[in-house]
């Protein structure tokens, strides 16, 4: 008999589970927005950590952690809850060496204060039980991610206590250590999306500060290309990208896919806003329909959807699995909070 694919297998199992004619994810178990997200078991194991929920208020921020795995017959379950008396809002997350590893955001308190945290907290799914990590050398929120070599962990921009940086930190997963590489040398910013595949990395778009007697944060429509060193994972060389299809955006969900060669990018809107989608400049704000990609054999741009349906914001990064890359969440056009997992389109 012939054996069939991881994907192929995949694909059986979500149909027969779902009981659907096309692959179709479950929804989580509440809806949630700004939240980390990661992945383990090449896709197959997938997690949402905390985030804010459909109130949008500060004491909807929650420290829930939700996981699907689908040798579990498909489903959602709660995963151990992340340590401490409050929930965080724009972590990154990134999956290694079987654990998932939890950075940075800011909580926000009662009077609407942010604060940008340097926490590091390394989650062990099989043992639900949750080890600090060493401490963010620049304590960031709203940064990029993405992971190398099943061992390194990056943090590329963000926003710090002082406004909006271009560096790129680096976890290593196996020493619990941080090292800044070669950071990116455009307008920091904070808000980008983007990713990593094939020890590439791209960025793109996010929120600088606005000029004197402006709006605090206006959009930035910068693309970067970064190349990471064969042998040093701190050196990085950096390359402008010209401007991806369609117009700038904010909370774009991205992420990398090193079987497809690629980096997705989906919704996001037009104008940078807060946790509650309030834009900075006042204006009423949507979710971009556009969903694209960067192919990184062909050095291109491809545009993938210019009407995709059910578009996000702010649901923090495209989690890849062997169907193709999927958001957890996030705000839909109407910025309202959701629950559903979306698979989109791809070459």
């Amino acid at each position: 008999m012939k054996k069939l694919s991881s994907v192929s297998l995949l694909a059986v199992c979500i149909v027969i589970l779902l009981g659907a004619d096309e692959p179709k994810f479950p929804p989580m178990p509440a809806a949630v927005s700004s939240n980390a997200v990661a992945s383990l078991k090449g896709g197959f194991e997938l997690f949402s950590l905390m985030g804010v929920g459909p109130k949008k208020t500060w004491d909807d921020v929650t420290n829930q952690v939700y996981v699907m795995t689908f040798t579990h017959a498909g489903k959602w379950s709660h995963g151990r809850a992340v340590p401490g008396p409050v929930g965080r809002l724009n972590a990154a997350a990134g999956g290694a060496k079987g654990l998932v590893v939890l950075m940075g955001g800011y909580v926000v308190d009662n009077q609407g204060l942010e604060l940008t945290v340097p926490d590091v907290n390394v989650y062990e799914p099989g043992a639900r039980r949750w080890s600090r990590g060493k401490d963010i050398p620049v304590p960031v929120d709203s940064a990029v991610t993405g992971v190398i070599h099943d061992r390194f962990v990056y943090l590329i921009g963000g926003r710090s206590l002082s406004g909006p940086v271009n560096n790129v930190q680096v976890y290593d997963v196996e020493k619990d250590t941080w090292t800044q590489a070669t950071p990116f040398p455009g307008t920091p910013a904070f808000g980008m999306a983007g990713g990593m595949a094939d020890e590439a990395i791209v960025v793109v778009d996010g929120a600088k500060p606005g000029a004197s007697g402006g709006p605090r944060y206006v959009a930035s429509d910068e693309c970067w290309l970064g190349k990471i060193d064969h042998k040093d994972p701190n050196k990085i060389e950096w390359s402008k990208l010209p401007s991806h299809p369609g117009t700038a955006r904010f909370g774009i969900s991205a992420g990398g896919a090193d079987r497809d060669h690629r980096i997705y990018f989906s919704g996001g809107t037009a104008t940078p806003h807060d946790y509650k989608g309030a834009s900075y400049d006042g204006n009423p704000t949507d979710v971009s329909t556009v969903t694209f990609d960067y192919e990184l054999h062909g050095h291109r741009w491809e545009t993938l959807d210019e009407n995709t349906s059910d578009p996000r914001a702010d649901g923090r990064g495209l989690v890849d699995t062997p169907l193709g890359p999927v958001v957890l969440g996030g705000m839909v056009k109407n910025l309202a909070v959701t629950a559903r997992v979306t698979l989109f389109a791809k070459k």
